[in-house]
C-alpha cells in the first residue's frame, strides 16, 4: 500500500495551489452564471467565461465546487487532504466522459476541447496536493519517515 508524507514541507504551497484553483474555479463559476443567466440550464450556445466553454448548469456546479474547494484549503486538518483527492479524481473522470461525448448530444455541460484540457490539469494538481498534504502528529511523521528510507530494515517482522 502506497504510503502518503506526514507533515510534508511543501504543504503551505499546496495548499495555496489548491485555493488557487478553487478560486478560478468559484470565479469562473460566478462570471459563467452572469454570462448563461436566461439560458437554458444545459444549453449548447457559444458562451465563453474566462476562457471555458460553459452553461448554467457548469457554472452553478462551478460555483458550488469552487467554494467547497476554498473551504478544503482553508483547513488545516485532513479534510483538505481527502478533499482534493477526491476533487482531483472528480475532475480527471469528468474530463474523461466529457472528452468522450465532446461532439454529441450528450455534451450536456457544453465542454469544449480547452475545457477538457484544464479540467485534466486541474485535476492533476489536486491530485498532487492531496498527496502532499497529510497531517499528523510528530510520531506518524517520524514512522513514515523511518519506514520510507529503511522499508528493508523495518519490514513486516518487527
Amino acid at each position: 500500500m502506497a504510503h502518503f508524507p506526514v507533515n510534508h514541507p511543501a504543504r503551505p504551497l499546496y495548499r495555496v495551489l489548491s485555493g488557487l484553483i478553487g478560486l478560478y474555479i468559484l470565479v469562473f463559476g460566478v462570471y459563467g452564471v452572469f454570462q448563461t443567466w436566461g439560458d437554458g440550464l444545459f444549453g449548447r450556445d457559444a458562451n465563453w467565461a474566462l476562457g471555458l466553454r460553459t452553461n448554467l448548469a457548469f457554472s452553478l456546479v462551478s460555483v458550488i465546487f469552487g467554494a467547497v474547494l476554498m473551504l478544503g484549503a482553508s483547513r488545516r486538518d485532513n479534510l483538505g487532504h481527502y478533499m482534493n483527492l477526491t476533487a482531483g479524481a472528480v475532475f480527471l473522470v469528468t474530463g474523461i466522459l466529457m472528452m468522450s461525448v465532446l461532439q454529441t448530444s450528450a455534451n450536456f455541460l457544453n465542454f469544449s476541447m480547452s475545457t477538457v484540457i484544464v479540467s485534466m490539469l486541474f485535476g492533476l494538481i489536486l491530485l498532487a496536493t492531496g498527496l502532499y498534504d497529510k497531517v499528523g502528529p510528530p510520531e506518524h511523521a517520524e514512522e513514515e519517515r523511518r519506514r520510507r528510507y529503511h522499508p528493508v530494515a523495518e519490514g513486516p517482522n518487527r
